[in-house]
């Protein structure tokens, strides 16, 4: 028997005597709506593949409870109250996933310790310059003294105190490279 020229209301009978032709005809009449229906929420083929079975097995599944006025109508109610239940159920599993995600702790000892370290090897290689370097690099990077400032607290002239600073920093960058340090060292102004 040709079930394409059935109506809706005479599948839905058909339907209700348990005539699988029927549920044939009801999915495939309507399953290309309520799958597109179904990806326009979801975004998801699979997601919505899965939701229109859903759907097609419960309504067979209960096909004697349901009093079906308009089959089309039912289905696009079914779909969106379907979509709606899985966004709930995605946005639970993500909760859960979240919420068991082991939480890492960061100890910070071996940082001190690593700053600590490069910084007593700084100050060794600080404390070989010149005098006059060392106290233009101290007041510079210690104190945090601008170029000006140092000058007229050294009384020197600035082009002075450049000089001196470029002079510290060539010396530490040397050192600090054939020692391995200068990669640490630069990452560890970047943090500051």
């Amino acid at each position: 028997m040709d079930f394409k020229n059935f109506s809706d209301e005479d599948l839905v009978s058909l339907l209700r005597s348990s005539n699988e032709a029927a549920m044939a005809e009801i999915y495939n009449r309507y399953w290309r709506k309520l799958l597109a229906l179904a990806y326009n929420h979801t975004k998801d083929k699979s997601s919505a593949q899965e939701i229109v079975q859903e759907i097609m097995i419960k309504l067979w599944d209960r096909r004697e409870q349901y009093h079906i006025e308009s089959l089309e109508r039912y289905l696009a109610i079914a779909v969106r109250y379907s979509v709606y239940n899985f966004v709930c159920r995605e946005k639970r599993r993500a909760q859960i996933a979240l919420e068991n995600v082991p939480t890492i702790e960061i100890h910070h000892d071996d940082e001190v310790i690593y700053a600590q370290f490069l910084q007593q090897h700084i100050n060794g290689i600080v404390e070989g310059l010149p005098e006059k370097c060392q106290l233009v690099f101290k007041y510079s990077r210690v104190e945090g003294k601008s170029i000006r400032q140092i000058s007229t607290e050294l009384e020197i002239s600035e082009k002075t105190v450049e000089a001196h600073l470029t002079k510290a920093l060539k010396s530490l960058r040397f050192y600090l490279r054939h020692a391995g340090w200068l990669t640490i060292f630069i990452y560890s102004f970047m943090i500051r």
